[in-house]
């Protein structure tokens, strides 16, 4: 788990700076930057999702089945309460931007083709090389990240080890298993999502990404029930 590991000290580090530098840059700079990652985060999830190999109409049920799914147990109001518990905790109450910005950076951090492929690749024993790739462009949103939304970003690093820790570790288990179609088509679906984290970040609208997070695990089932 040393991939993972690394990307959680480059997120520190990089937070760390965010919040150093958070009150002596102006907001015009701080914005243009959220601005450039958010189309960015559109971008690769275009490309993502251009990946796909399968049956669109897998896909787009995988997608509708597993956010249906996150809307009945609610997954981003629990998330939004725990984000707002660790406020009370770790941030000063007037840090408005704790919980948006804990959850931002989980999704960004996490769905994505490096963190679930590089987590799979290091459960698999391949490689790690995937995640250390990662860390580095996580080291420097996350200072962006931070400068704009404060602590929340940097607290983000517990969800992060333990969604990454977790799919190495189950990687592990479902090694026989896991095909690389299944792989792919589960990066097609992280794509669709992080389309709509990107549409968040720009604030065109305010999508439930979190209560997408389920489709990840129906894509996989889909895939191995009905997929080639």
């Amino acid at each position: 788990m040393l991939g993972t590991l690394f990307n959680v000290l480059t997120v520190v580090v990089g937070s760390t700076i965010g919040l150093l530098i958070r009150n002596k840059l102006p907001q015009r700079f701080v914005q243009i930057v959220f601005q450039c990652l958010g189309i960015f985060t559109i971008f690769l999830g275009i490309k993502m999702a251009l990946s796909t190999q399968g049956d669109l109409l897998l896909m787009i049920f995988s997608l509708v089945v597993g956010s249906l799914i996150g809307e009945g147990l609610q997954l981003e109001k629990r998330f939004n309460l725990l984000g707002d518990g660790l406020k009370n905790r770790f941030s000063k109450g007037d840090d408005e931007k704790f919980t948006e910005g804990l959850v931002t950076s989980f999704l960004l951090f996490c769905i994505g083709p490096m963190a679930i492929l590089g987590s799979i690749q290091e459960g698999l024993g391949v490689s790690s090389e995937l995640l250390y790739t990662k860390s580095i462009m996580d080291g420097f949103s996350s200072t962006a990240l931070a400068a704009a939304m404060g602590i929340g970003v940097l607290v983000s690093v517990v969800p992060l080890f333990l969604f990454q820790g977790g799919i190495t570790l189950l990687a592990e288990v479902l090694e026989g298993f896991l095909t690389e179609m299944m792989i792919t088509e589960l990066t097609a679906v992280g794509g669709l999502m992080l389309v709509a984290l990107g549409i968040n970040i720009l604030e065109i609208k305010q999508l439930r990404v979190l209560n997408m997070l389920p489709s990840l695990l129906v894509v996989l089932i889909v895939y191995g029930v009905w997929g080639p």
